[in-house]
């Protein structure tokens, strides 16, 4: 029984369209092998022919010529696959957030994966966690938040973010506060080697405690320097020596410094400000710390100089602090406040809800 190659004759369009798939270095291979079947054909080349030259069978060379003869470019897709069932739905997502509104199981204090797949019966554990993963929800994360319920937090707020974003003119702002009891702790640190050769650094969970510290720090926001001072306890009597040096490192200049609700930064008679009337105190709103800038540098502090480190004395502590001060002054960079600013909007509308 005799075979008959189907003829190939192309359109500008469809000649155009083929080469750039047989050129193409992204189109999908098998995209690219069927277009140059085609295009060989057209030029006239037979079935043999073009399946020798691309190294394939004369049946696969037959099979797409004949496609594109009865479907055009559209023959040379591949159709819908049906493919397997799929077990889980939007619906089944649907039920897997939804049960995470209901109260969880007696006896447990929140949902995990393998609860919430119990509790709904048909759903693997494995795609629970998928769809929280989707959902980027983390069961065993803990957030916590504090409202602050001062009366005054609006005007508060909007009075430190002026001072950040616009300073008054020839004055300097002035982040301070005090990290209370550093503990200097002696912890045993090297190497720790395992059965398999591999071996770990570290430090291990027993340690010895040596004391602690408190540090003062003022930070300028307008350069980053950083004024700070060790002290053993945080009294008014520390604190107005620490400012005492404040005021000192920054002579005949208007000072704005910014301080929390702590007790001993504002007595009711403040005898010391009425000595120093170039320096004028702001407070953050009462459980508003965060909106001092100094707390982010006690953070860097935290981090990079005290976190796993290992002090054999108070004073050892008080030296690597001292360090990173050297290390920190010699490249400090103005603090900026980047919070976004809603505008046109009054900040005790938009703190309504929180002050509820």
């Amino acid at each position: 029984m005799s075979y008959t190659a189907a003829a190939i004759t192309l359109a500008p369009e469809e000649a155009a369209t083929l080469g750039r798939w047989a050129r193409a270095g992204r189109s999908e291979s098998r995209q690219a092998f069927r277009a140059r079947i085609i295009l060989r054909a057209a030029a006239g080349a037979g079935t043999n022919a073009i399946a020798a030259s691309l190294g394939t069978r004369p049946a696969t060379v037959s099979k797409w010529r004949t496609r594109f003869a009865t479907k055009r470019l559209a023959g040379l897709t591949d159709g819908a696959r049906p493919g397997k069932t799929r077990k889980y739905t939007v619906m089944t997502e649907r039920r897997i957030l939804a049960q995470l509104d209901e109260a969880p199981p007696s006896g447990y204090a929140r949902w995990n994966g393998r609860l919430v797949a119990r509790a709904l019966g048909d759903v693997s554990a494995d795609q629970v966690w998928a769809i929280l993963r989707k959902h980027k929800i983390a069961l065993a994360r803990r957030r916590s938040w504090c409202v602050s319920t001062d009366p005054e937090f609006a005007r508060k707020a909007a009075d430190i973010v002026a001072l950040y974003l616009h300073p008054p003119e020839n004055a300097l702002v002035i982040a301070v506060d005090e990290k209370p009891h550093i503990q200097a702790l002696e912890r045993a640190q090297g190497y720790l080697k395992l059965p398999n050769g591999r071996a770990l650094t570290g430090f291990a969970h027993e340690y010895t405690r040596h004391g602690t510290s408190t540090l003062f720090a003022a930070l300028a926001v307008a350069t980053g320097q950083v004024v700070a001072g060790h002290y053993r306890r945080r009294r008014r009597v520390e604190f107005l020596d620490f400012m005492n040096r404040v005021v000192a490192a920054y002579p005949d200049r208007e000072l704005h410094v910014i301080l929390d609700n702590l007790s001993t930064h504002k007595p009711k008679h403040d005898r010391w400000l009425a000595r120093h009337p170039r320096v004028h105190l702001h407070f953050t709103p009462t459980h508003a710390s965060w909106l001092n800038l100094i707390e982010v540098w006690f953070s860097i502090l935290a981090r990079a100089a005290l976190a796993g480190a290992s002090f054999t004395s108070v004073q050892a502590l008080r030296d690597a602090i001292n360090r990173f001060l050297a290390a920190w002054v010699s490249e400090a960079h103005p603090f900026e406040w980047t919070k976004e600013v809603v505008h046109q909007v009054p900040l005790k509308q938009r703190y309504a809800d929180l002050l509820k």
